[in-house]
């Protein structure tokens, strides 16, 4: 993207500088972000053309007029908040990476699962990127289609590639790799090594293309910016494995790759991920972690987790909360304060956002 893509007066949230600054200082743990949205008032105009409604999953998926008409109606329909931003989600399912690596999709209405290709690992090859996999060359495609229609609007984000030991699990299968780790650990090891190696070849291919005026991109889950290689990263099957295991499958290639990039965030899912939280603060180069409470248990801007976001800041890193009720946003903020603080949360109204962007400034 060049700057004569039309940057400026036409982008579709207020203050993009401010913004910016913003996030810079918040992955200093020195800032305040607050994501709030709503449905706008009057909606901007659409400038992409309609697309005939698919006629398979597939298509819903992979059709890059499809999907950026889509996002266009939903984007040019929302009130972008405090320091939220549009951008057009280029995601294909959750672990691209595993894609372009040889699983085979699965495709749902909102998300995609993914076949697991290694059988025999004693016979299976090394992993290794191939940037004329049809997939990766899908995700391609819908990244260009997004770049033309955006015309300064919104950023078109990275996809959500996924890498370390949940790849090898979409790779391998999650139960037959909880047996290779003890069966097989170097081999386990190794393809993490290689998975890094891909992570990072994909990483910088698709970097290369969405990178914006300001040498920054953005991340399609949960909704970062950072002025540079920014990516959400992380280890669901940490749930499955002990301390001790995490430290030696996860903890060197996770190092690996916050080191690499720029600004990374690490996404902490459920309950049962904690006892790994010690190990990930201690990582130097993650500047912050994410918490997603599992399914049943209160979201983000409960009480229950106030303790769990002191820790985290005590340990020198920024802390993101998803999933906070509008109500909560303030009770959150006093708890903890708005030093290295990300909220993000959604109002019924473009006023109620506004009320609560104009309460949230007495914490920045």
């Amino acid at each position: 993207m060049t700057m004569s893509s039309g940057w400026g007066d036409a982008f579709w949230a207020e203050n993009w500088p401010r913004t910016r600054e913003r996030f810079a200082a918040w992955w200093r743990g020195e800032g305040l972000i607050l994501h709030v949205t709503a449905p706008l008032e009057q909606p901007r105009p659409v400038s992409a053309p309609a697309a005939a409604e698919p006629t398979s999953l597939e298509e819903a998926w992979l059709n890059p007029a499809w999907r950026v008409w889509r996002a266009e109606q939903e984007l040019a329909s929302t009130y972008f908040g405090g320091e939220a931003f549009p951008y057009f989600d280029t995601q294909i399912g959750p672990g691209s990476l595993g894609m372009f690596l040889g699983a085979e999709p699965h495709f749902a209405p909102n998300t995609v699962w993914y076949e697991p290709c290694i059988a025999d690992p004693e016979t299976a090859p090394p992993l290794r990127f191939d940037s004329h996999n049809r997939w990766f060359l899908a995700h391609r495609a819908l990244i260009e289609a997004g770049l033309r229609a955006s015309q300064g609007r919104y950023l078109v984000g990275m996809p959500d590639l996924i890498e370390n030991l949940d790849t090898l699990a979409a790779l391998r299968g999650p139960q037959p790799l909880m047996f290779d780790m003890v069966e097989r650990p170097e081999w386990v090891q190794a393809r993490i090594e290689e998975i890094n190696q891909a992570y990072f070849a994909a990483f910088d291919a698709l970097f290369d293309l969405i990178r914006d005026p300001w040498g920054g991109s953005a991340f399609s889950a949960f909704k970062i910016w950072g002025p540079g290689k920014t990516a959400k990263v992380q280890c669901d099957a940490a749930a499955l494995i002990s301390p001790r295991m995490f430290a030696r499958f996860v903890v060197p290639a996770l190092t690996e790759q916050c080191r690499w990039l720029d600004y990374a965030m690490f996404h902490l899912d459920g309950t049962q991920a904690m006892v790994h939280l010690d190990a990930l603060l201690e990582i130097e180069p993650l500047q912050a972690v994410e918490w997603t409470p599992q399914a049943g248990r209160p979201q983000g801007g409960s009480p229950m987790w106030y303790d769990l976001y002191r820790r985290v800041l005590a340990a020198g890193k920024s802390v993101q909360a998803i999933l906070v009720e509008p109500h909560e946003v303030i009770p959150l903020l006093d708890a903890i304060g708005g030093r290295g603080v990300y909220i993000m949360t959604s109002a019924a109204s473009e006023a109620e956002a506004r009320a609560l962007e104009e309460a949230a400034d007495a914490y920045r």
